[in-house]
């Protein structure tokens, strides 16, 4: 079997190793050195089960810039190009998505499923039906942490597929089959509902992220410990003592434009909460500003632009916010960020000389603290209570 993979970010080629494993893969991008990269097993993304798996295993991967050669003779043409959160139009930008759709109608081959992985709001799949006449499409949400993308497929929490169909068996049964995990909870659904469980579960993180953070604002302004009460109220089994590590907010590439979209949906829908999870995120990355201008550094060091360790992704990361803020103020700012090869971001300095960056900042702000920091820990700002992402 020929299955097809558009995009090669975390989903798309996270997906495309997987099932390289068994199957004839083919994965589409639009850069020539990502498509190198790939064919000569090199991964373009830091995500430690793709290297391994590219160094180790005998995958039947080839990776094209040409959506002919990729699509061509496929069962199943998996969407995963990127969808941005359009803050104008106050909707997910699906044209990268469209685009492929449009090119897989052009090929005029019905026995081809498309299946789209890439995040969408509630309504999309019907809507495109009715747009292209086209039935041969179903969504199929995403759950996968950045870094950890492959083990994530290797050990799914869950699959969950937008259509109740004998095509939609055997997709799941392609991500069973290639997986090491037993026993997988599958739920097969319409497409409508497996795009709200996408938005909706992203949503409840994010809500989980900013209670966290408040918390941690109240403990900061009355001066008692974040670290006791966050470990009391969390001993509480219904509760549980996860995802609950303060943070300068939650950001990423998913988080922030989720749970947008999800409001977005909300429209002519009565509401509170989701809004509310909205407002506390831009709540606590000005409150996480305005402490550390406190201290009216001159020099601030920002450590690191990604959020959590093992990603090398920091779009839409909290700390460009907190960046803006300090820049509005005319703050001198410097930057070290290993994974930049230049000189300048966003207008500030880049400094990939560790030692230099320390010397030369002031305070040095550190989403989560590293082992390399200790040296300088009287510089170091950080809400990281637990070592942990």
């Amino acid at each position: 079997m020929k299955i097809a993979v558009a995009g090669t970010g975390y989903v798309g080629l996270s997906l495309a190793t997987l099932l390289s494993q068994n199957y004839e893969v083919h994965a589409l991008d639009i850069i020539p050195e990502k498509v190198e990269m790939i064919n000569k097993r090199i991964s373009p993304i830091q995500d430690e089960y793709i290297e391994k798996f590219f160094k180790e295993k005998d995958l039947n991967l080839k990776a094209t810039l040409d959506y002919k050669e990729a699509f061509e003779n496929a069962e199943y043409v998996i969407i995963s190009t990127p969808t941005n959160y359009d803050e104008k139009k106050n909707f997910f930008d699906t044209s990268s998505v469209e685009d492929i759709i449009q090119k897989v109608k052009s090929m005029n081959d019905n026995k081809i499923t498309m299946v789209v992985k890439s995040t969408i709001p509630v309504g999309f799949i019907n809507k495109i039906k009715e747009k292209y006449n086209i039935d041969n499409i179903f969504f199929s949400p995403e759950f996968l942490r950045e870094g950890k993308a492959l083990y994530d497929n290797l050990y799914p929490s869950r699959i969950i597929i937008g259509e109740k169909s004998k095509r939609a068996e055997k997709f799941a049964n392609l991500l069973i089959d290639s997986a090491l995990k037993e026993n997988i909870d599958v739920l097969y659904m319409n497409s409508t509902e497996a795009e709200a469980v996408k938005l909706f579960a992203n949503t409840y993180l994010a809500l989980r992220v900013a209670y966290f953070n408040e918390l941690d604002t109240y403990a900061e302004e009355k001066g008692l410990s974040a670290n006791e009460i966050i470990q009391g109220v969390c001993l509480d089994p219904r509760i549980g003592s996860y995802y609950n590590n303060p943070s300068f907010g939650y950001g990423g590439y998913c988080l922030p434009k989720d749970t947008k979209q999800l409001l977005a949906n909300y429209k002519d829908v009565p509401q509170n909460l989701i809004e509310a999870i909205v407002k506390s995120n831009e709540t606590r990355k000005k409150f996480i500003a305005d402490d550390v201008l406190k201290l009216n550094p001159k020099v601030i060091g920002i450590y690191r632009l990604t959020m959590k360790a093992g990603s090398d992704n920091f779009r839409s990361s909290a700390i460009q916010d907190i960046i803006n803020i300090f820049k509005k103020e005319k703050k001198e700012i410097i930057i070290y960020e290993p994974t930049l090869n230049k000189k300048e971001f966003n207008g500030c300095k880049v400094e990939n000389n560790l030692e230099e960056f320390k010397i030369k900042s002031d305070v040095i702000m550190a989403n989560r603290i590293a082992k390399e920091l200790k040296d300088v820990k009287q510089k170091v700002y950080s809400r990281d209570i637990f070592n942990k992402d």
